[in-house]
């Protein structure tokens, strides 16, 4: 009995969501990258955390610490953004559902000094109060040496 009203809940919340879906093609899902790109370009760590959702995790390149809270967030970009970090796509696949949406793939940072780190990373997007705010980042250094 209690798996059946599971189940009518369940599509009667799908029913609910699909009709306030918020359509999204892959060239949007992909400027979301380049607007976080653009705020690290900016050396203010606000205007990165900004691009987060208030209940966002990070779980970011150049640290072992995850961030889950609005400052700890911040924190985090304070320090990072001191190397002048910008990034460039590499290769991506891009994925859009219900008002959610994820970028995945490879990504090089460049720094001010010259230096590089290849690394992957995922970005979960979520459709929240008119915009698109990153849920979940993960980026992670390459294990393996990477070729020319």
């Amino acid at each position: 009995m209690l798996g059946a009203a599971v189940g009518t809940a369940s599509a009667q919340d799908r029913a609910a969501s699909s009709a306030s879906c918020v359509g999204a093609d892959r060239a949007q899902i992909a400027a979301l990258f380049d607007r976080w790109n653009a705020s690290l370009a900016t050396g203010n760590p606000d205007r990165v955390a900004a691009n987060y959702a208030p209940d966002a995790v990070l779980l970011p390149t150049v640290t072992n610490e995850p961030r889950t809270t609005p400052a700890d967030i911040r924190d985090y970009f304070v320090k990072f953004l001191k190397n002048k970090p910008q990034g460039t796509i590499d290769k991506r696949v891009i994925k859009i559902d219900c008002n959610v949406a994820q970028d995945v793939g490879t990504y090089t940072f460049r720094f001010a000094d010259g230096t590089t780190v290849k690394a992957r990373y995922t970005y979960v997007y979520q459709w929240r109060d008119g915009q698109w705010l990153i849920a979940h980042h993960h980026s992670s250094a390459m294990p393996e040496p990477t070729r020319p």
